[in-house]
């Protein structure tokens, strides 16, 4: 009896608390309607839930307290204490020991007392703690708030006093020590409507040490995805822009379009504009990147062709967009329009539409893409900028467009599977690009690769000037059998058709020596290529057991074909990259575009053998060879890009081409492929790779990449590639990694001595040798990091390959530092700079 007696007891509690804040109408409740149950009043929303073990009466000060486990449920909100008092006099609601508040959105308020108001919305709190969970871009997000003393206003503004936050957790093993990072500030002032946190006399401590300091600032509550105000600022210097400062500004409209505008000042150029538009409607989203310069001092970049030294005014417009038009089908856009091909490089400004770090390159393209259950559309126009300052911009094609279409049916009448393959390519250029063979290093303008003589042999065509059109249909039929010996026959069958239209442009600079490679003006020119064939597998299989199976498969495969015509009298633009290894030993056909057409009878053999084991062993390998057994070799006639001669093919009898993989389990795995001279079994091309994770017997990952390629020089490769890229991590704590990587160019010595041998038959007394014998490093890179639940914190040192600002052959480095902190919910800093604020060396840079 002694729990329902309390239970009823809090009901006159719960009545009488509900009167004074005015939320129930009237003592219309009988105390026997709580009989049995935990006390309750009121109704909806507004209806109050108290429990506790004891109720005491003062009718004398006129208050009620409950004590012993108290908990109070009212619109959202649960306070609990050991000790809940209410005074009738005053409206207050105090609460001690151990005291808990929880509001609507999970935030916890801790603190010694309380004193509130009856609605719980309003009062004090002494040495209050606030711990607020929320999700951040899918993870936990969990903020701390801490005050000695605080005020909380209408349930919608709290004002600690001489209080911290901070977005980390506390240490497990000695919580008072202070955390990673906190805000230290004289006020800290948290607006829910607003969704904004205010900062009064601020500093920012890192292991409790302060490192900087702001007499005021407000960062968006950390439930807040988007938030109108400042980012985090970034800092520039550099020989040839000075010292800048950029402030962006994030202006967040509507849920579904914002605006940033980021202004840079620039103590030698002057301001630099940045503004980003987004956009999201229903069916997708666009954004729109404008930035732009009028250039206080042009001198510090060279004058044109070399730099845009001669420019006062430089920007770029970009744009990117992504629409569905319903579950199939989708269109959008990547678009770059620049004033010049280095301001992007310059002014250091990050673009979507460059193709890689490395790769010096501004692709735009508009397309619209469908794709079935068992179809795929695509169509788009390119246009490509070159960023080098050895691009020569009219050699760079426009692609209006490419479209590319594949159907896979399984037809009812003779069974297997039926393919369609569909490619239209259209393109143009104001320039033919010519490339010398063997290379001589001779440039048109001192800057752009081009040929001392005009013709077969000598020189290379990497593209007509002009317009090319062609239109390509592949239909390709293959059905699998396999007898009651297990042997699977796969006959198949193809017929391929091109229609090319030429209209080669002899005007313009160099233009006319197109002539020597083809003849005519606007031709039509037709070519078929129809292609029957068989490929026939015997796997032996063995059971291991337990261990697993072994798997030994010889393979065969004929491809009956007429001989390729027109080679040499077409361009080829989409298929000048041949490369002839285990991956391609049985393609029906091996170049790698549509331009060209292998012909010819073929056959292709290899012997496969394959271990499956346990616990995720898996080894394979592969050896075969490639015949030409009736017809013209495709490979041993070159085009004119010279595709063909080289490649491993050109010969009756191919290079070997060999595989092994072996994977012990799921941390490791080795591969290798190779292709050997099919004459005395020289290794003529080589790749090798390792992965590696040594957990969980140790915090540390590796990988590294071997390959090595023999001179090609009837293709343009002069000279033997080679090297060596290795990478690895080593996590020294849970939250702190040392990470490294660096790729070691082993053929600069091969490349120096040539060179020398070179100089030296010319004039063998001023003949310098440059090159060294041991290995060059290419690029490498070193990182430290950090990270956990708040704090994200790396500094990197690169060493990267850059061209000199004029084209001379030889290369320089480029040593840069990137620092990088991030104060989770607080903001980012990020810094990075090249060694000794330099930009010598650098494209289109002054060295004034």
């Amino acid at each position: 009896m002694e729990r329902v007696k309390a239970t009823i007891a809090m009901s006159a509690v719960a009545v009488a608390l509900l009167c004074a804040a005015g939320s129930v109408p009237a003592l219309a409740q009988t105390l026997n309607e709580s009989i049995g149950a935990k006390a309750q009043a009121g109704s909806g929303q507004d209806r109050l839930l108290v429990d506790a073990k004891e109720i005491l009466y003062n009718n004398d000060a006129n208050t009620i307290a409950a004590s012993g486990d108290v908990q109070m449920n009212y619109q959202g909100r649960t306070l609990q204490a050991d000790r809940v008092t209410y005074d009738r006099n005053t409206g207050r609601v105090y609460a001690e020991g151990n005291a808990r508040l929880t509001d609507a959105s999970g935030a916890i308020v801790t603190g010694d007392r309380f004193e509130l108001t009856d609605d719980f919305k309003s009062g004090f709190i002494n040495s209050l703690r606030v711990v607020q969970t929320s999700v951040d871009q899918g993870r936990p997000l969990t903020t701390r708030f801490s005050s000695p003393r605080a005020e909380r206003s209408e349930g919608e503004t709290t004002t600690f006093e001489r209080g911290t936050y901070t977005a980390c957790e506390p240490c497990q093993d000695n919580p008072e020590r202070p955390p990673l990072w906190q805000v230290r500030a004289a006020k800290i002032i948290h607006n829910n409507s607003e969704q904004t946190i205010y900062y009064e006399d601020a500093t920012v401590e890192i292991f409790g040490l302060p490192v900087a300091y702001m007499p005021y600032f407000w960062t968006p509550d950390p439930t807040v995805k988007r938030k109108t105000g400042f980012l985090a600022p970034r800092y520039v210097y550099s020989s040839s822009l000075g010292v800048g400062l950029q402030v962006p500004f994030f202006w967040a409209i509507a849920p579904n379009y914002d605006l940033t505008v980021s202004p840079t000042v620039l103590s030698r150029q002057g301001l630099l504009g940045q503004v980003e538009w987004r956009h999201r409607l229903e069916t997708g989203a666009y954004n729109i990147r404008a930035a732009g310069i009028s250039q206080l001092d042009s001198d510090a970049f060279l004058p044109g062709p070399y730099g845009a030294g001669d420019r006062e005014h430089r920007g770029s417009l970009e744009s990117t967009g992504v629409f569905n038009i319903n579950q199939h089908w989708k269109w959008g856009w990547d678009i770059a329009l620049l004033s010049d091909k280095w301001f992007l490089s310059n002014y250091r400004i990050r673009s979507e539409s460059l193709s890689s770090l490395y790769v010096k390159e501004s692709i735009s393209t508009i397309f619209l893409q469908g794709q079935g259950d068992r179809s795929f559309f695509d169509v788009r126009g390119y246009y490509f900028q070159g960023l080098s300052t050895s691009d020569w911009q009219k050699q760079q094609p426009v692609v209006h467009p490419v479209l590319d279409y594949n159907k896979r049916v399984t037809p009812e009448a003779f069974g297997g599977e039926l393919s369609i393959d569909v490619n239209v390519t259209s393109l143009s250029r104001e320039a033919a690009q010519f490339q010398e063979i063997p290379e001589q290093q001779t440039y048109l303008f001192g800057l752009y690769e081009t040929c001392a003589i005009f013709q077969r042999g000598s020189c290379l065509v990497r593209g007509i000037s002009g317009s090319t059109s062609r239109a390509s249909v592949n239909v390709s039929w293959r059905r699998e059998f396999v007898d009651p010996a297990g042997q699977v026959w796969t006959p198949f069958a193809y017929l391929r058709a091109d229609q090319f239209w030429i209209a080669p442009d002899f005007n313009g600079y160099q233009n006319i020596e197109l002539a020597n490679f083809l003849g005519g003006d606007d031709d039509y020119m037709f070519r078929a290529m129809p292609a029957i064939g068989l490929e026939y597998r015997f796997p032996f299989v063995a059971d291991l057991g337990t261990s697993g199976t072994q798997i030994l498969e010889p393979i065969a495969q004929v491809i009956a074909r007429p001989n390729e015509t027109r080679i040499g009298h077409l361009p080829n633009e989409d298929a000048q990259s041949l490369v002839f290894d285990d991956t391609s030993l049985f393609d029906w056909d091996k170049f790698s575009g549509y331009d060209r057409a292998e012909g010819g009878v073929r056959a292709n053999v290899g012997l496969q053998y394959t271990v499956t084991g346990a616990d995720g062993f898996y080894a394979n390998l592969l050896f075969g060879q490639s015949y030409q057994l009736a017809g013209r070799n495709s490979f041993r006639q070159g085009d004119l890009a010279n595709v063909g001669p080289d490649s491993g093919l050109d010969s009756r009898a191919s290079d070997y081409v060999g595989r092994f993989q072996i994977a012990p389990n799921a941390n490791f795995s080795f591969v290798t492929r190779a292709r050997f001279d099919q004459e005395d079994f020289g290794i003529n091309r080589i790749e090798a790779g390792l992965t590696a994770n040594f957990a969980p017997y140790l915090p540390f990952s590796t990988s590294l990449t071997y390959a090595r390629y023999e001179a090609q020089p009837q293709m343009g490769f002069d000279h033997r590639r080679e090297g060596i890229l290795a990478s690895a991590r080593w996590n020294v704590t849970p939250n702190w990694y040392v990470s490294g990587s660096v790729l070691l160019d082993l053929d600069r010595y091969l490349l120096a001595r040539d060179t020398f041998a070179t100089q030296y038959a010319l004039d063998p007394v001023n003949a310098v040798y440059n090159g060294t014998d041991s290995a060059y490093v290419s690029s490498m890179s070193l990182g430290l990091g950090y990270i956990d639940e708040c704090t994200t914190f790396s500094i990197n040192y690169s060493v990267a390959p850059r061209d000199l600002a004029v084209t001379s052959g030889e290369r320089d480095r480029n040593h840069t530092v990137l620092l990088r902190l991030e104060l989770r919910t607080l903001g980012e800093v990020e810094f990075n700079q090249n060694l000794g604020g330099s930009d010598t060396g650098q494209e289109g840079v002054s060295a004034q």
